[in-house]
């Protein structure tokens, strides 16, 4: 099933927001609002109990953009998840489904050690998440404010095991596609500068796996930048679309 949202000027270039692991397209509202004079698209791209895989949602938003763009130049950001599916749309892109710009955000490559035992653990975990006073503690720690903390929660409430798992056993797993190094693609890597040390690596081997594209530290956040600095991420974003100099940091 494809649910997405679709806001700002029908007739501007079309930009697609994909959202990260445990938050929903509503993360994106303050990007919306700024980036008005584009055809703005939002997928949710974990939807109820639907079978969810990074490569088949990268085809999906592929489609999407080969029946949609018409014409339009195709700008696509993506945040934590939302950054690996279109690290995989990089790699399987088409001439007729090409994204001329990308904004990759904070995006883990090369697997994490272990994965298949943490996710277990988590499973442990899964009543705690869903208790209020916890979920209050995990949206801090990812620049979750009041005014979205019940769409939040509401997400991680009806998640269930089955999705959950899925959805970390894709991410912890998800590693630099073929094609993506050759991808006719305008490419900016972002990673915050208070992450854990292995996003800075995977923004690292994102770099190295495409010479000519562009990497920039965020000072002073953690994972979760468009949510905890949305002006100079906006910012940011605006001056990459356009070509221009970066705002200072």
């Amino acid at each position: 099933m494809v649910s997405y949202n679709r806001y700002g000027n029908p007739n501007g270039q079309l930009l697609l927001f994909l959202h990260g692991g445990g938050v929903g397209g509503w993360m994106w509202e303050r990007q919306v609002r700024h980036f008005s004079d584009c055809d703005c698209v939002v997928p949710e791209l974990v939807t109820g109990d639907e079978t969810f895989s990074i490569d088949s949602s990268a085809r999906r938003w592929l489609r999407f953009i080969e029946a949609h763009a018409q014409g339009k130049r195709v700008i696509v950001v993506g945040f934590s998840l939302g950054a690996q599916v279109l690290v995989a749309m990089l790699g399987l892109q088409s001439r007729s489904q090409r994204i001329h710009d990308a904004m990759i955000n904070s995006a883990l490559v090369g697997g994490v050690p272990f994965a298949g035992a943490a996710i277990r653990s988590m499973k442990l975990a899964m009543p705690l998440v869903k208790r209020r006073w916890f979920a209050k503690l995990q949206a801090k720690s990812m620049y979750i404010g009041d005014v979205d903390f019940e769409r939040y929660y509401r997400d991680t409430v009806q998640m269930s095991w089955t999705t959950f798992a899925e959805v970390m056993t894709e991410n912890m797993s998800f590693t630099i596609p073929e094609g993506y190094s050759e991808a006719e693609t305008n490419v900016l890597v972002t990673v915050g500068a208070r992450e854990k040390n292995v996003m800075k690596r995977s923004m690292n081997e994102l770099l190295a796996s495409r010479p000519n594209s562009v990497g920039i530290v965020i000072p002073d956040v953690g994972h979760g930048a468009p949510l905890a600095k949305p002006e100079s991420f906006n910012r940011l974003l605006e001056a990459w679309i356009r070509g221009e100099p970066f705002p200072a940091r």
